[in-house]
């Protein structure tokens, strides 16, 4: 398996060992870099093109929302950060984050899986992440050709993982819910994906919420 490669970006340098040692539990994931601001972070992704950066958000210097969209032409953006608030979370997704976890709501597994999905261009969302998507999505419907909704042609189990994903569970906990494998519930997804003309889980999210109060 290829080597990706991770960009650390956090104030605090007992979170910064405690991610790193997370992520030395997958020998696919390499620590390359950290840094304790925006400022050197943008400076680090430039030179280092690292597959992904967990991105912390309050920060000296420069914080995570001022610098995500830059960083984001360097290397794919994870937000990990305790921030919960609606407003951070929707301007950090409309800047170009792939995913957002808030600390407390995942466990080490949880953070190594949203690494792989990321950087796979999937996305990934905490519960409360994948809610204010979901509001945004209400609040701004997307501009799209009038055809026929994309979720008429999911099938009942699709529509039931669909509305699972839009809750911030992930493939585990999906999987734990409807008594599927993962593997299952990750080919549910891509025909998901196919079906509503996405590439992410957030983009599925914000399509799904969509199709259904736009009318």
């Amino acid at each position: 398996m290829p080597t990706i490669d991770v960009l650390i970006v956090d104030d605090n340098p007992i979170m910064r060992d405690a991610l790193r040692g997370i992520l030395a539990a997958d020998e696919s994931l390499r620590v390359v870099a950290e840094a304790a601001n925006g400022r050197e972070a943008l400076a680090l992704a430039r030179q280092l093109r690292p597959a992904i950066t967990l991105l912390d958000h309050r920060m000296p210097i420069a914080d995570g929302l001022s610098v995500v969209n830059e960083l984001g032409q360097h290397s794919a953006v994870l937000v990990l950060t305790s921030s919960e608030e609606p407003h951070i979370i929707a301007d950090m997704l409309q800047r170009g984050a792939r995913g957002y976890l808030v600390h407390g709501e995942f466990e080490p597994g949880d953070l190594v899986r949203a690494v792989h999905e990321v950087v796979g261009g999937r996305g990934w969302l905490s519960p409360r992440a994948a809610s204010v998507a979901v509001s945004l999505a209400r609040a701004q419907p997307t501009r799209r050709e009038r055809v026929e909704p994309a979720y008429g042609s999911l099938t009942e189990r699709e529509l039931e993982v669909l509305n699972l994903l839009c809750q911030g569970l992930s493939n585990a906990s999906i999987a734990e819910q409807l008594w599927l494998t993962e593997k299952t519930v990750k080919n549910h997804l891509n025909h998901i994906f196919a079906k509503l003309g996405v590439r992410s889980r957030t983009e599925a999210v914000v399509r799904w919420t969509t199709e259904r109060h736009t009318p």
